[in-house]
């Protein structure tokens, strides 16, 4: 688990100095000095060879990690993929994909010029998974993509880090359901995602979920500095499957909300 324990302290730092600093806040607001069980992370790349979701599975598969199921979401073009460790204590690792053929050729020309910028040995290491933006982006291209599509926009903004960290619920003391920790966190001055229901999924799929809105962070652009929607904090409440295991899955409908986060 050395590896493993490594690769995510990594990870959250880069998300909570750069992408969430809110997280942070409401990662001690929900611990009580206790350390936090992380159900899942989330990244996001292009479905283009060189930076496609393999690349970015590439550096956990080398400590144990398995593929397991493929999701796809028509509307938003994204397949996506999660993956499991063998050592139930490690979190689970969900990579998805931006379909870009899909989308129109001026979108297209705009991704493939920022991962042509990309150099070759960029992915030799796992360092690049927590190394923020390896291109030279415009605003008025993050504009540009922001029109057709937010997690385009908002990769490209961003590069490589955690979209999200995840709490697991079912760990926590003080509260039993994803609601209260809801109220708790809206109590405390924290916004959170309403896309769908404040709650996404039920006992019935085995996963409720609900997240924070993603802080406003300031990213820089050719042009300048600009402020534009991070990275948000995820609560998830798993239920025991009929055979008596934990589902480990994820339900699409409720991830489609879930990435409206960072709309902003």
């Amino acid at each position: 688990m050395n590896k493993v324990n490594s690769l995510f302290a990594a990870l959250w730092q880069d998300y909570v100095d750069r992408l969430s600093p809110s997280a942070g806040k409401v990662h001690q607001l929900l611990s009580n000095g206790d350390e936090l069980i992380n159900d899942h992370i989330a990244l996001r790349t292009f479905n283009l060879p060189k930076v496609g979701l393999q690349a970015l599975a590439a550096p956990f598969l080398a400590i144990g990690y398995k593929a397991c199921d493929t999701y796809y979401f028509e509307a938003k073009k994204l397949k996506a993929q999660h993956f499991e460790h063998p050592d139930p204590n490690a979190p689970l690792v969900f990579i998805s994909e931006l379909l870009v053929e899909e989308l129109s050729v001026e979108t297209q020309k705009i991704i493939h010029s920022l991962v042509e910028q990309v150099p070759a040995h960029y992915f030799a290491t796992s360092d690049f998974l927590s190394s923020g933006r390896p291109w030279a982006l415009r605003f008025e291209e993050y504009q540009t993509l922001a029109k057709e599509s937010e997690y385009a926009s908002w990769l490209a903004a961003h590069g490589y880090g955690a979209n999200h960290f995840t709490v697991y619920v079912n760990q926590l003391e003080e509260f039993a359901e994803v609601v209260d920790v809801n109220q708790y966190l809206r109590d405390s001055g924290f916004a959170m995602n309403e896309v769908g229901g404040e709650v996404k999924g039920s006992p019935e799929v085995y996963l409720e979920q609900s997240s924070t809105m993603a802080d406003k962070v300031t990213v820089s652009f050719i042009e300048g500095e600009f402020d534009i929607p991070g990275g948000f904090y995820e609560f998830a409440k798993r239920y025991e499957l009929p055979n008596g295991k934990i589902y480990t899955g994820f339900v699409a409908a409720s991830a489609d909300k879930i990435f409206e986060s960072t709309d902003g």
